[in-house]
């Protein structure tokens, strides 16, 4: 009798399954299928099935928590007959399958199957060993031609992974599965991208408080929005309606599903994210302190922070104060309503006359017709500098293929890659469309009702509104002294030029007169 005969005096045997992905947990040869045929097998050899295992594993991975189960099982009892349904359920790698061979048998098992007939001899080993191999193949080949496939969706336009946050799949007929927008996370994502394109969101931090304070976008069980899902949303060409797969070779190329921003604000934003920014994130930087962080301590320079105050009652009292311990204010406090009133004077006092909108108006439409006119020349320079990106691609392709310098060929290929992202920001600039005149009329009243009132709106905000409504209005940070309230602020330039066109902040000659000047 060989090691692998079942012996007549063993009566007992577990059943071991095993399938490579959920689906097939109920499709094709699930779970369930492999155990009926087990069960049918030891039922006709008259042994007892006491126990089964199982993994949803690929078959040449080696690490298997149900595989260890049952090893450990085998070891604390008596010998036993291990029933798999086909040799590919054991393994689809040699070295596995050779492994897991030895591993049962030192555990005590004697491994059986319907399909085929395990033994020592030399044919039987040769037999097993090219069915071990074919598997290994088997799984190789699918590998390699699943690869193939997910490339070739690439090729052709179309995202084979896994869909990204805003975007779900559906299936449309004769051409498979296409990425389209999710709503409403796609809206939510599409405005964090282009908040921080544009600046409204200074921070990755500030990124994921927008996110966390969104119920409509999908967060972990602890509600919180991770650093690295920040990072991964804010570097995913896939949101511009591209595609780039470097690890396939596969530069830079237009998608066939709708885009959240454009490959410029893309661009824009990659071009942020390589500064290096800080923010720190804390509880008191909320709704309750909008201006912490933004207002300066006069004495030191350095910014207010904020907190809730208890007193002996046990009441909560919100003050900001400086933390700097070389400053004169250090553990000075200034009531938050205090601070806010002035500020809420200063902010106001930014606005715009209403008397001199008309000419902002005219102005506003005057930049609109020049910004017409350098768009034709601009078009005409893109145009021009695309058939010159056009013709060096063609001429390093050229010399990629006369040169057989694996070095040379690499420095070839990153400028290729560069110059192809070039010419697709290219391509997307020259196709964009010009504003009609409706949406220009609404844009125009926006920015006029922020010119005129930027309190009005920074009181109706949000916190990334209101801190928004800062950066816009003011050039740098406000300065504020304990004894004697807001410094002069630096306003914004558009704020500023159109003081001085307003005559804000000039007055009439006092009744009294002034001295003349004597030389």
């Amino acid at each position: 009798m060989t090691k692998d005969e079942p012996d007549s005096s063993i009566t007992e045997a577990t059943i071991y399954l095993r399938v490579s992905s959920q689906k097939q947990v109920t499709e094709g040869h699930g779970l369930k299928s492999q155990e009926t045929r087990c069960r049918e097998y030891a039922e006709r050899n008259g042994w007892v099935v006491v126990q089964v295992f199982s993994d949803t594993i690929s078959g040449g991975a080696w690490e298997r928590p149900g595989m260890k189960e049952m090893l450990t099982f085998l070891k604390k009892g008596k010998k036993r007959i291990v029933i798999i349904d086909d040799i590919s359920r054991l393994a689809r790698d040699m070295f596995v399958h050779l492994k897991f061979r030895l591993d049962i048998r030192n555990a005590g098992g004697v491994l059986q199957s319907p399909n085929h007939q395990f033994g020592e001899d030399s044919s039987s080993v040769l037999l097993e060993n090219l069915l071990a191999s074919m598997s290994q193949h088997h799984r190789q080949k699918n590998g390699e031609q699943v690869h193939d496939r997910m490339r070739a969706r690439v090729l052709n336009g179309y995202w084979p992974f896994r869909a990204p946050v805003g975007y779900r799949y559906e299936r449309r007929r004769g051409f498979g599965k296409v990425l389209v927008r999710d709503e409403p996370a796609a809206s939510v994502v599409q405005e964090a991208l282009q908040g921080y394109s544009t600046g409204r969101f200074d921070t990755q931090a500030e990124v994921g408080r927008f996110l966390e304070a969104r119920s409509d976008f999908p967060k972990y069980k602890d509600g919180k929005v991770r650093p690295q899902q920040i990072k991964d949303i804010l570097s995913r060409v896939l949101y511009a309606g591209y595609l780039e797969v470097p690890n396939w070779n596969i530069p830079i190329r237009k998608g066939n599903h709708e885009a959240l921003i454009s490959l410029e604000e893309f661009e824009r934003i990659q071009s942020r994210l390589g500064e290096r920014r800080y923010a720190q994130r804390r509880k008191d930087i909320s709704a309750d302190f909008p201006l912490r962080g933004f207002v300066l301590c006069d004495d030191c320079g350095v910014a207010l922070t904020a907190c809730w105050a208890r007193s002996k009652t046990g009441k909560k009292y919100p003050y900001y104060h400086c933390r700097n311990t070389d400053c004169d204010s250090y553990g000075k406090s200034v009531a938050r309503a205090k601070l806010e009133k002035e500020f809420e004077h200063t902010l106001k006092t930014v606005g715009v006359c209403a008397d001199i909108s008309g000419v902002v108006r005219k102005m506003i439409k005057k930049a609109w017709k020049d910004r017409d006119a350098q768009h034709a020349r601009d078009t005409k320079a893109l145009k021009s500098k695309r058939a010159a990106a056009g013709s060096a691609v063609d001429t390093l392709l050229a010399r990629v293929v006369e040169t057989s310098n694996e070095t040379v060929v690499k420095a070839y290929e990153e400028r290729i890659s560069k110059l192809q992202r070039e010419i697709a920001l290219l391509d997307e600039q020259l196709t964009k469309k010009r504003l009609n005149d409706r949406p220009r009329n609404d844009g125009l009243e926006l920015a006029l009702n922020l010119l005129a009132n930027p309190w009005d709106i920074y009181t109706k905000g949000d916190l990334a509104m209101r801190r928004t409504i800062l950066r816009l209005a003011f050039a740098k940070p406000l300065r504020y002294s304990r004894h004697r309230g807001v410094r002069t602020p630096e306003v914004a330039f558009p704020f500023k030029v159109l003081s001085d066109l307003s005559g804000r902040g000039s007055g009439m000659v006092s009744r009294t007169g002034f001295e003349p000047v004597t030389h």
